[in-house]
């Protein structure tokens, strides 16, 4: 089994920055692909990026330009870098792993991301 707990979430303004963590414990030694997702309010959970091991990264196009994920292997945690945020960027952001992007079995619990004035 594998834990995620995520940490980082808060209230921001328009056009601020937040840096979200996931890190992951457990049988970690299976966890090649790590990723965010995030659901607001009424809407389905949709993908945020991905990140495998070996470096390749994926975004959603909501996000390119603005959002950066990165890992620490060493330390199993990966991190979503989130500039120039948005009203629309508010919700729940989840961690997601597994053993590779088409085999993410394990969820964090979320952390709250709220974009307001």
């Amino acid at each position: 089994q594998v834990q995620l707990v995520e940490s980082g979430g808060g209230l921001v303004q328009p056009g601020g920055s937040l840096r979200l963590s996931c890190a992951a414990s457990g049988s970690i030694i299976s966890i090649n692909a790590m990723g965010w997702y995030r659901q607001a309010p009424g809407k389905q959970r949709e993908l945020v990026a991905l990140i495998h091991k070996g470096g390749s990264t994926a975004y959603a196009n909501s996000v390119k330009g603005r959002f950066t994920i990165s890992r620490d292997n060493a330390q199993n945690t990966v991190y979503l870098q989130m500039n120039s945020l948005k009203p629309e960027d508010t919700a729940v952001y989840y961690c997601r792993a597994g053993r590779e992007f088409y085999a993410m079995d394990y969820w964090g619990k979320g952390t709250l991301v709220t974009v307001s004035s």
